[in-house]
């Protein structure tokens, strides 16, 4: 296989949102703000830390909002700029840096994780390319995917970000199981999706973000629906499993799921108190709380 630089990231972003009803009545879930920024804007920013320059969002109806974010809005750059507001106006050219594409197809019917990644195959191409889960807000001190580009070049081959979770919550992941390589790497050897705490061959459960190689689509394409009638990407990381080595690697820093409400008030909580501007302000606030 050719060596090819890691210049590409899916977003599958076409998700309906339903946990979070009614605030993703009308905007899409990966829109809603963590802090000061909504939360597909951090996981570019992960991919764009990480070397990545080509951003391929598979998206569906109602998420016009994610486009308008990500392209130039002239009225407001114009509007801040004869105000004299240069550091808004650095914060609002910052969104999409020159040297960043996005470009955006559509995911016609919601039939799972697998179905929005093959969805961007033409684009992709054969080279190398990775995943990010917006909903899963990942903070490290290296970002994340930076971590897995660097395992990337050393391995050549896929590699899955995983964690350890409780037995109780296997049913909410893709789970794997294998051969350590290091502290930190596993040689997969099995991945089950979502599988019962009794049948789960591990509690190292996928996060995500993926590095995976072209072979992942043909994968795809030709599997049958798994859980839930859904084309799972899961699965067809299993198919490939039989061609090619898959690496899970344990990441350096902290995931929110922010598909969860609870996950998502902790996120927002949490970054807050990091902030530079914010922090020690809230920090007080919360100090004199009667709770």
């Amino acid at each position: 296989m050719a060596i090819h630089k890691l210049t590409k990231a899916i977003f599958p972003v076409a998700g309906l949102g339903t946990r979070f009803l009614p605030a993703t009545k009308a905007q899409p879930k990966e829109m809603l703000p963590v802090v000061d920024k909504p939360l597909i804007q951090y996981a570019v920013e992960e991919a764009y830390a990480a070397g990545v320059r080509e951003m391929i969002f598979v998206t569906g109806r109602h998420k016009r909002p994610i486009e308008d974010h990500f392209d130039m809005t002239f009225e407001l750059e114009v509007a801040l700029e004869q105000a004299g507001k240069q550091e808004l106006l650095d914060v609002v050219r910052s969104v999409k840096p020159d040297d960043m594409e996005c470009i955006y197809v559509r995911q016609a019917q919601a039939l799972g994780l697998g179905h929005a990644v093959l969805c961007a195959r033409r684009l992709v191409g054969n080279e190398p390319f990775a995943v990010l889960l917006a909903d899963d807000l990942m903070v490290g001190e290296q970002p994340v995917l930076k971590q897995m580009v660097e395992q990337y070049a050393e391995w050549r081959t896929s590699i899955l970000a995983v964690q350890e979770v409780p037995a109780e919550h296997t049913r909410r992941y893709g789970i794997v199981a294998g051969t350590p390589v290091s502290e930190t790497l596993m040689d997969v050897s099995r991945i089950v999706e979502k599988p019962a705490p009794e049948d789960a061959p591990s509690r190292l459960a996928v996060a995500g973000r993926y590095i995976l190689t072209p072979g992942i689509f043909h994968e795809i394409a030709s599997q049958p629906r798994g859980v839930g009638g859904e084309i799972q990407l899961t699965d067809g990381i299993a198919g490939l499993l039989r061609r090619e080595k898959v690496f899970a690697y344990r990441y350096q820093g902290k995931r929110y799921d922010c598909g969860s409400k609870e996950g998502f008030l902790q996120a927002n909580v949490e970054l807050a108190l990091a902030h530079p501007q914010l922090g020690p302000g809230f920090r007080d606030y919360l100090k004199s709380l009667d709770i």
